[in-house]
């Protein structure tokens, strides 16, 4: 078999292993966040490194549902430079400084009746910890996708002594394991084949479907994203519009 095959079929077991193991507690998730939504609140999503790309699938993404707010700081996800300005060494630096996290939180609106979202694999870090330690201060409920093998192999790097499967109130277990590369290759030191954000962005998909299908039992109609990219792309801009309309009216009434 081709590595090629060897990373799907790896890909598409993992997969496999959390639809099997995790859906009740996706299930919980959407719950929570269909809870939040009907009560005129946001869900907030958050994650650093490419755990930021899942928080941000969460909307405006087509198909994602009006009441999810990402919050993704550009000093925690633009180290693809690597050299230079917010390079790899700003965000290795920036990313495992206790209190960040706390200046980011402060500077959103939130309330006890928000959801938060957080994406991390690994779940130790400052700024990660100081979010949802943070969140759960102010009586948010706590929903933490990630991986529990990887992040109860390696101690917590914040002074609460905890990860983030320690901290949420509801846990969605990746199960990738440490390290999250996949595949080892004769001659090559390390691993390579990372399947942690692929996971994480199924999962958090997953959850925004099954809130829009709770919204809807409760006898609320969703905002839904539409893609411009279509012949009706006028429609589709109106829609959109309106969306953003509905996420503005949450962000500027009711805040606490």
């Amino acid at each position: 078999m081709s590595i090629i095959a060897d990373y799907y079929q790896t890909l598409a077991l993992r997969l496999r292993e959390v639809f099997e193991t995790q859906t009740v507690n996706i299930e919980r998730a959407a719950e929570a966040c269909a809870l939040a939504i009907a009560r005129d609140k946001l869900v907030f999503t958050f994650g650093t490194g490419h755990g930021a790309f899942a928080a941000l699938e969460m909307f405006p993404r087509t198909g994602t549902a009006v009441g999810f707010r990402p919050i993704v700081e550009s000093t925690m996800i633009s180290f693809h430079r690597v050299l230079g300005d917010m390079g790899a060494r700003q965000y290795r630096f920036i990313h495992a400084q206790e209190g960040y996290g706390t200046a980011i939180l402060s500077s959103h609106q939130t309330s006890a009746e928000d959801c938060m979202l957080i994406f991390s694999h690994s779940g130790l870090n400052a700024v990660t910890l100081d979010i949802a330690v943070g969140a759960k201060r102010k009586g948010m409920t706590v929903i933490g996708v990630t991986s529990v093998p990887h992040s109860s192999s390696t101690p917590s790097r914040h002074s609460c002594g905890k990860r983030l499967f320690e901290v949420a109130d509801i846990v969605i277990d990746t199960g990738v394991p440490r390290g999250d590369a996949s595949l080892s290759i004769e001659g090559v030191d390390g691993r390579v084949g990372a399947t942690s954000t692929s996971i994480a962005i199924a999962i958090g998909q997953a959850i925004n479907a099954a809130t829009v299908k709770k919204l809807t039992e409760r006898g609320i109609k969703p905002f839904i994203m539409v893609s411009p990219n279509t012949t009706e792309k006028a429609a589709a801009d109106a829609q959109n519009d309106r969306n953003y309309a509905e996420l503005w009216r949450r962000l500027s009434t009711g805040r606490r």
